[in-house]
């Protein structure tokens, strides 16, 4: 055994990490444990940064979906789904570190990217939990207090969003703040600050904004290297929606025009509508009243406001069972261009929109149902193990626990 492992640490790097980059992510991880030369190299930046591209293609080929669902015991479960025509699952994550930990029960999933899965806690009280985590790893990194809290600023409506910056290789987490309380929402610019996981800190950003507001639960899109939110501005007694991206690249400001069907006497139509990735583009979910119909619009030209069509509108109203689901909540495209589509009592199906049929998906969440596309990474292995120091602390705690009472 040993003179195996001897003749195989002499392989050169380049024929180890053709080797490593094609084993489960498991199997690798398993390997930083074999030799210290291993370790090295498969923790180095370099590789998990090729692991990923050849991740990324791999999934162009058998895509995965990473469904988020929460029990009726208020517990989150992460399992990941072939996005393909059976639906068969991958693999679940079983081990979440953070059940009991947010201040509302549950966290916020904002979205993943590159295998890192972003969530939050409430964003408009006095916490301000974030975190990284990838679970294929079994890592996360807790990010420090933001500079803008209620206790330096007092009231405020915040919404955040992450992605990947290719320009200098960071992740980035940006987060906007809307000073006041919720009535001055979309009068004034907000304030920004980004934290990068590459320095490990907040820093304001010196742009200047548009002045608007996007809701802090709203879904977030992450699209050509920048971040989209479905904002609101109030000019004079309307309220004009439109889309705000923050290019996180060049950490500049610009805006896209929602069809015309945006522009609202009232702000119930901006409260439901709901962004989207579509491929290298933006997709809209809007809500119809009263008839209770769901349109999908989707811009065929990225940043051309023009090209915004109306692809398809769907009854708000499923059988599931044989029995009538209403109040269809969707949550994202798959690779096929089907929706993934949230109904009453927490029923996920699938809708094609060509011949409109549905699936039903037999998977259920009772509260806050995510969905997203998923790509396995190694991002993050490079960075200490906080999930092994936290059960630590728990095992040493647990221990003092059982000593309390006994004999001297």
């Amino acid at each position: 055994m040993s003179d195996n492992l001897s003749m195989l640490d002499s392989l050169p790097h380049e024929i180890l990490t053709n080797v490593f980059v094609r084993l489960p992510i498991k199997s690798i991880v398993t390997c930083t444990a074999v030799c210290k030369t291993w370790k090295s190299l498969i923790q180095n930046p370099t590789f998990i940064s090729s692991h990923l591209h050849h991740s990324s293609n791999n999934n162009n080929k058998h895509p995965l979906l990473l469904f988020r669902l929460c029990s009726s015991e208020e517990k989150e479960h992460y399992v990941l789904h072939f996005d393909n025509q059976d639906f068969n699952e991958y693999t679940r994550f079983d081990d979440f570190p953070f059940h009991g930990q947010s201040y509302d029960g549950i966290f916020h999933v904002v979205g993943t990217c590159n295998g890192l899965v972003f969530l939050t806690d409430n964003l408009y009280r006095y916490h301000n939990n974030f975190v990284l985590w990838n679970p294929c790893v079994r890592k996360f990194v807790k990010l420090p207090k933001p500079n803008i809290t209620c206790f330096s600023h007092g009231g405020y409506n915040a919404s955040v969003g992450f992605g990947f910056d290719s320009k200098t290789n960071d992740y980035k987490v940006v987060r906007f703040v809307t000073l006041g309380e919720k009535g001055q929402m979309g009068k004034s610019p907000p304030e920004v600050e980004v934290y990068s996981l590459s320095t490990g800190k907040w820093r304001m950003v010196t742009a200047l904004p548009p002045i608007g507001a996007a809701r802090g639960h709203d879904p977030e899109a992450f699209v050509n290297g920048a971040l989209h939110w479905v904002a609101l501005r109030k000019t004079g007694t309307k309220f004009l929606n439109f889309v705000m991206v923050f290019d996180l690249g060049d950490e500049v400001f610009r805006e896209i025009a929602l069809p015309k069907l945006s522009d609202q006497n009232g702000d119930e139509y901006w409260v439901r509508v709901s962004i989207s990735a579509y491929g290298n583009s933006l997709a809209l979910f809007q809500p119809g009243f009263p008839n209770h119909r769901l349109s999908i619009w989707v811009m065929k030209d990225y940043a051309d406001a023009s090209s915004w069509t109306k692809i398809k509108t769907l009854p708000d109203a499923f059988l599931v069972e044989g029995i009538p689901r209403s109040h269809c909540i969707p949550k994202c495209f798959r690779k096929s261009g089907e929706v993934i589509v949230e109904l009453y009592g927490g029923y996920l199906s699938s809708r094609d929109l060509k011949t409109k049929d549905f699936k039903d998906l037999r998977i259920r969440g009772y509260a806050n149902t995510f969905v997203d596309s998923y790509v396995e990474s190694l991002v993050l292995l490079d960075k200490p193990n906080q999930l092994r120091k936290r059960q630590k602390r728990k095992r040493n705690n647990n221990r003092k626990g059982s000593n309390v009472g006994g004999r001297n």
